[in-house]
């Protein structure tokens, strides 16, 4: 028997429209449909689930710092206006934790680049576009937890470790 494991997911990854432009941002790949076929999927967005509106001012975590620094207290985060949201991307983080938690989530999919969700790359502060190695402030959390973070650029690794082969 399969693993029946539940997937922890951004939101607009399914195309639900709560990016800080109000758009989704839309990942079709065969175990996004598997899995949400299954009713596997628990879709968060850290950003709103703490109050942020839709669409929003974009934000990233100042000073190229990450994830880890902001939970340290060690950084902060502005949006583009110079407001300092800081705080509240360390309650939405708290609250996907909280839900991960809930429903016994092992693995995140969440999406690259985000000041919440970012695992790999985040933009570096300056709002030019420029990424740098460096995590979310969700991430990191759900990582300091145990709960194993993806992105789309390695979901076939998530794929692995799920034990679902999608070439059936």
């Amino acid at each position: 028997m399969q693993n029946q494991d539940k997937i922890l997911i951004s939101a607009c990854l399914l195309g639900q429209p709560v990016r800080y432009d109000g758009n989704g941002k839309l990942f079709c790949h065969e175990l996004i449909h598997f899995l949400k076929n299954e009713d596997r999927l628990v879709p968060i967005c850290p950003e709103v689930m703490a109050g942020f509106e839709t669409p929003r001012p974009p934000a990233e975590i100042q000073d190229t710092k990450s994830g880890e620094d902001i939970l340290l207290g060690n950084g902060r985060i502005l949006d583009d206006t110079k407001n300092d949201v800081t705080d509240l991307f360390i309650s939405g983080a708290k609250i996907a934790l909280k839900i991960a938690q809930e429903h016994n989530c092992k693995y995140a999919l969440l999406t690259e680049k985000s000041p919440s969700c970012g695992s790999t790359f985040i933009y570096d502060g300056n709002f030019s576009g420029t990424t740098h190695r460096g995590m979310g402030v969700a991430s990191a959390l759900l990582i300091q937890a145990g709960i194993k973070v993806f992105s789309s650029d390695n979901v076939e690794e998530l794929a692995t470790i799920l034990n679902i082969n999608l070439e059936s």
